[in-house]
C-alpha cells in the first residue's frame, strides 16, 4: 500500500482541519466524512469532492484509517468501533475519559496490529522548541492556559480539564514521568454545566511537581510555562514569545520555520505510521498517563466545586 484511504469522523472545525490535511497529502486519499448530521457531513465532503455519511459502519468500511474529531464524550466509542473494523485511528485528545478506557483502547489496537495515535500536537511544539530534548528532570513545572469562552461553546461537553489542561498534563507526563503520587485540584463552573476554571497540583514519583491552571472563562488569553531544573529555569510566554532561560540548554520560541504546521506534522506522522514507514509520533499507550491525571484532577475538583 502506497496511499492510505482516510476518512474523517466529525464535520466540525477540527474535522475540517483534518480533512484539509488528508486532501492535501501525497500519502492519503480522503474517502469520506462522517457526522451524525448528514447535511453537515455532506456540506464538508462537497468541499473536498468526496462523500458524506451518517452511517458509521458504512463509513468505516471505506477506510484504511480514520481521524476522529468529534466531541470528547464520543472519542472512546468511535475509536473502539474503528479499531474493531480493522482501521488505524488518529483520535483528537483526550483518548478517553477514564484511565481504564484509554488503556483498554491502547491494548486493543496493539492486539489487532492497528495504529492508535492521539492528537497531542503540543508535543511537536515542545520538541521543536527543544524542551523535550532536555535530559534533566524538572523540579517544578508551572503552566497557565486560559482564555475567554469560545464562540458556540466548543468542547462544552467536558470540563476545562479535558478541554485545555489535558495539553499540559500530557507535557508534564513527558517531562516528569507518567507516575504521579498525589493530586490536589479545585474547580469552578462559570458558563457551562462543567468546570470552566481549574487548578491542579500533582506530585510525581520522580520527585517533581506540576502546578497547572486552565480557564475558558477568562477575560483575556494567557499561555505561559515555567520549568525549574536543578541547573536553572526556563520561563516562556507563548503569546508574546518572551523567553527567559538560565539553563545550559538551548530553547527557542520562534519555531515557525522548523514547524510551520503542528497539526499537519501530526497527521503526516500518522499516515507514515499506518503505511509502515515510521513509528507513530504519539502512540496511545504514551497518552494514557494524561488521561489518568485528568481523571484524578476532575474527581478532586468536582468534590469541592461550588454549584454554578
Amino acid at each position: 500500500m502506497t496511499r492510505l484511504k482516510v476518512g474523517v469522523a466529525g464535520a466540525g472545525v477540527f474535522g475540517n482541519y483534518h480533512a484539509q490535511k488528508a486532501a492535501a497529502s501525497a500519502r492519503a486519499d480522503l474517502v469520506g466524512i462522517f457526522d451524525v448530521d448528514l447535511s453537515r457531513a455532506r456540506k464538508l465532503a462537497d468541499t473536498f469532492g468526496t462523500k458524506g455519511y451518517s452511517d458509521y459502519a458504512e463509513f468505516l468500511g471505506l477506510c484504511d484509517a480514520v481521524v476522529i474529531a468529534v466531541p470528547a464524550i464520543w472519542h472512546e466509542k468511535l475509536a473502539r468501533q474503528a479499531i474493531e473494523a480493522h482501521c488505524h485511528v488518529l483520535v483528537e485528545k483526550p483518548l478517553a475519559l477514564t484511565r481504564v478506557g484509554a488503556r483498554d483502547l491502547a491494548d486493543e489496537a496493539a492486539a489487532r496490529g492497528r495504529i492508535l495515535q492521539v492528537g497531542h500536537q503540543e508535543r511537536f511544539v515542545a520538541m521543536a522548541m527543544g524542551v523535550l530534548a532536555i535530559e534533566e528532570t524538572p523540579l517544578l513545572i508551572e503552566s497557565v492556559r486560559s482564555g475567554p469562552p469560545t464562540p458556540g461553546g466548543r468542547a462544552g461537553d467536558v470540563s476545562v480539564i479535558w478541554d485545555l489542561m489535558i495539553h499540559d498534563l500530557d507535557l508534564a507526563a513527558m517531562m516528569l514521568g507518567r507516575e504521579f503520587t498525589h493530586v490536589e485540584a479545585t474547580g469552578r463552573k462559570v458558563h457551562s454545566a462543567h468546570i470552566d476554571e481549574a487548578e491542579a497540583v500533582f506530585d510525581y514519583a520522580s520527585g517533581g511537581q506540576a502546578k497547572l491552571r486552565a480557564s475558558r472563562a477568562a477575560e483575556f488569553r494567557e499561555r505561559t510555562m515555567r520549568v525549574v531544573y536543578p541547573s536553572g529555569e526556563i520561563d516562556i510566554d507563548f503569546l508574546t514569545r518572551r523567553l527567559k532561560n538560565t539553563t545550559p540548554y538551548e530553547v527557542r520560541v520562534d519555531i515557525a520555520t522548523d514547524l510551520p504546521d503542528p497539526l499537519g506534522a501530526a497527521d503526516e506522522g500518522f499516515y507514515a505510521a499506518c503505511l509502515g514507514l515510521a513509528r507513530s509520533p504519539v502512540p496511545a499507550h504514551g497518552a494514557v498517563a494524561a488521561v489518568a491525571m485528568a481523571e484524578a484532577a476532575e474527581a478532586k475538583a468536582l468534590a469541592g466545586a461550588p454549584a454554578k
